[in-house]
């Protein structure tokens, strides 16, 4: 059991009675990132020159209509975010018909794996509020490239340039790092993160490995704090690369060695 900010969290493994929980707090928690990523995308100075751009067209081709003008405006933010939407939407759609539509057979039973909840007392109940996840690549042949994690696997090629692992080549890869809304920036991240790094010491990974998207800004504070590196960075995501494209979202590799 640990406590921090006057939160007591207790780190567990999975279990099969978790998936309804999990699954809710996993599609939640990417979903929460669609509106950063909407403002983010909207405040760039190119987009606010399209959006004024824009609004101006929709102004003279009204007739000097200021009704027009907000309404071609807001077509291009609906666009914007629908692009947004689509892209974390997708994501969490795709994982879930994937690694966690089963989590007992793609973590659990596999040794070199890993998923654990966090829990802590909510107006007297024990609620789950984190999860991590640990995917352990063993060999030096296993590809950087060949990742389900629902990013455009083809862009991640670039990675493979990554300094030689040693030993074996086996690292681990954190594919999932969730905390609930009421639970943030109370030490929670922390500790499944040091839960994830502990995992891959105790099966001698040589380093851990993650992806994360650009408006995810709390999560790459949080990495940083850990001494994880960006390591590559690109635009190609699951989604029609145009999606990405307009909302400005880049997907950053990030590691720590061991």
């Amino acid at each position: 059991m640990a406590q921090t900010n006057n939160f007591q969290y207790s780190i567990r493994e999975y279990t099969p009675a978790d998936r309804h929980v999990v699954t809710s707090l996993f599609r939640n928690g990417i979903q929460e990132h669609v509106y950063p990523a909407f403002f983010k995308a909207m405040t760039h100075p190119d987009h606010i020159g399209v959006a004024l751009s824009i609004s101006m067209a929709g102004y003279v081709l009204g007739g000097s209509s200021y009704f027009q003008a907000l309404l071609f405006g807001s077509a291009w933010a609906g666009l914007i975010y629908y692009c947004c939407h689509e892209i974390y939407e997708g994501y969490a759609l795709k994982r879930l018909s994937a690694d966690m539509a089963d989590i007992q057979a793609n973590y659990l039973d596999n040794a070199d794996n890993g998923f654990w909840v966090a829990e802590a007392e909510v107006n007297g109940q024990s609620k789950v509020v984190g999860i991590a996840a640990v995917v352990g690549k063993r060999g030096r042949g296993a590809a950087e490239g060949q990742r389900g994690d629902g990013w455009n696997v083809n862009a991640m090629r670039a990675a493979q340039e990554i300094a030689q692992d040693a030993g074996d080549g086996s690292y681990g890869e954190l594919p999932h790092l969730v905390v609930s809304f009421a639970c943030r920036r109370k030490g929670l991240g922390s500790l499944l993160t040091q839960k994830a790094l502990d995992f891959c010491k105790d099966r001698g990974y040589s380093r851990l490995v993650l992806d994360t998207s650009s408006p995810q800004t709390a999560a790459i504070s949080l990495y940083q704090k850990f001494n994880f590196v960006q390591t590559t960075s690109h635009n190609n995501t699951h989604a029609n690369r145009w999606y990405s494209k307009l909302a400005r979202i880049n997907v950053m590799r990030m590691e720590k060695s061991m």
